[in-house]
């Protein structure tokens, strides 16, 4: 995976001064610049006075992920000390880990480095430093393989090697072995997003997908001829205007009980969206490359599982189309039959991930009978309107379900927000012509895009996750630098880990 990161684990009963020889030390501390015993032992005779007068000259007051470089520290065996400030009290008692992570590695700038995880009235858990190697391994992704002269060695992109010194190596490294499989599955999420059009198209896109048999998913990929015979013509409907072949890839991990029945996830996976004949602007288009941000999640949310063997049954399926203005493309005005056997009215043909999902949600549906499912899809551009970038809309018809997508939002930082589905949205989808049409308008446009998604999972318990404002160019944070973010492959495997394991 793209990091450029390993990270290795020391017990602190076993570290001393000469651990930190050369490289970086990274000490903690809170507004009260406090360091612990055993911080100050490994650092040395001298080290709190010497973060002290530090800290005093460079107005440092210890704030959360705050921090203080002394080079060439008197006293110390290292290159640098660097500081990492933690903040308040109320600050420390609702640490975030895995931020703390990705803060610690983007201070570093791609150096080797010591990593002292204890600070007063501390005393990490091995899920703890697991999330904190996660955040690490998040801040130090980064996409260049375009490039053609690479970042230099003062890029703020996370550190070559991270030692981290905590309480007890066992459990951390078998909590770490979980949270390196999660973040593989955020990273290949990224680099799918990050891509562009002319590498990753649907073809290849599914051909990617079969690197997941590697850790025990089963791959199966339907061409055109597959979803033919099978009646996915509103998908196939999308695909008609490109010289690219549409593709379905259905993921299975099979580590619950057998007979078991599983959980599901469902990605829109269109690789580039000009709109098709409704054409978009010319502005921003470039960015419709990321517009398969579901199918990536979905994608890295199945390596994750498996990697980590986690006691599920589970499918993940996407839909893989470009959209594109052809001759052979699909109107305004045409009637399209849906695998479901319900005719469409394409009114908008930029109005095309719903009839992708449509689909593949029925296929899903009735081909694995499963407990739930959630799709991931960059719908719609309302759905930036009505909550930025800084939550994904939530549709549901399960409030079980809808609760503890919010829960795992709330515990990952990947939060949702529920909106509504009524029969008020409905109407705005029938149509005179057929059984209902592809767009309902300006207005509520979010809702009627879910409210049409409604129509093809029958009684299954399910949700629509919308995540056009926090799947691809979503605002920097300590864990991520990315333009693909790789949203939504923690939120999911939190979601799977707290409710639905064996």
């Amino acid at each position: 995976m793209a990091d450029g990161i390993s990270i290795e684990f020391e017990t602190l009963g076993s570290a001393g001064a000469a651990s930190a020889q050369g490289g970086d030390l990274v000490l903690f501390v809170g507004d009260d610049l406090a360091l612990s015993p055993r911080a100050a032992e490994i650092a040395g005779a001298g080290a709190a006075d010497l973060v002290a007068r530090a800290a005093a000259a460079e107005r440092f007051k210890g704030k959360l992920h705050g921090a203080l470089t002394v080079v060439a520290p008197s006293g110390l065996a290292a290159d640098r000390l660097i500081v990492v400030g933690l903040g308040s009290d109320k600050d420390r008692a609702g640490l975030d880990w895995t931020m703390l992570g990705g803060a610690t590695a983007g201070r570093l700038g791609g150096r080797r480095a010591q990593v002292v995880l204890d600070w007063p009235g501390s005393t990490p858990s091995a899920d703890d430093v697991a999330a904190f190697a996660l955040g690490a391994r998040l801040r130090a992704y980064k996409f260049d393989r375009y490039k053609s002269r690479k970042a230099g060695d003062g890029d703020e992109t996370g550190a070559a090697r991270l030692t981290l010194l905590a309480p007890e190596s066992g459990a951390m490294k078998k909590a770490a072995r979980a949270a390196d499989a999660v973040a593989d599955g955020v990273i290949m999420a990224r680099e799918l997003v990050n891509e562009p059009p002319n590498v990753l198209d649907p073809e290849e896109f599914a051909r990617r997908t079969e690197a997941l048999e590697k850790v025990g998913v089963a791959v199966e990929v339907l061409d055109e001829k597959a979803m033919r015979k099978l009646g996915m013509r509103a998908l196939l409907a999308v695909a008609q205007g490109s010289a690219k072949e549409a593709r379905v890839v259905v993921m299975r991990w099979n580590g619950g009980n057998e007979g078991e029945a599983p959980v599901a996830f469902v990605g829109k996976g269109v690789c580039f969206d000009s709109g098709g004949i409704s054409i978009k602007g010319s502005g921003g288009m470039e960015d419709m490359k990321g517009d398969m941000a579901g199918a990536a999640c979905v994608t890295g949310l199945m390596h994750a599982l498996a990697a980590r063997k986690a006691k599920v049954n589970a499918i993940g399926a996407i839909g893989l189309v470009e959209n594109m203005p052809d001759g052979k493309a699909q109107r305004p005005g045409d009637i399209v039959t849906s695998m479901s056997g319900q005719t469409i009215e394409i009114i908008n043909t930029d109005a095309e991930g719903r009839l992708v999902l449509a689909d593949v949600l029925w296929h899903i549906q009735q081909e694995y009978k499963p407990r739930f499912m959630v799709d991931l899809a960059t719908l719609t551009g309302a759905i930036l309107v009505a909550l930025g970038q800084e939550y994904a809309g939530l549709f549901s018809t399960s409030d079980e379900l809808a609760g503890r997508l919010i829960a795992a939002g709330e515990a990952t930082g990947e939060k949702v927000w529920r909106m509504p589905l009524a029969p008020g949205f409905d109407k705005l989808i029938d149509s005179k012509f057929a059984d209902m049409k592809n767009s309902g308008g300006r207005h509520g446009g979010s809702a009627t895009a879910a409210q049409f998604l409604k129509r093809f999972v029958n009684d299954v318990p399910w949700a629509h996750l919308d995540i056009a404002g926090t799947g691809m160019s979503a605002p920097s944070s300590e864990i991520n630098r990315s333009w693909g973010s790789g949203w939504g492959v923690r939120l999911l495997d939190r979601l799977v880990r707290d409710h639905y394991e064996a």
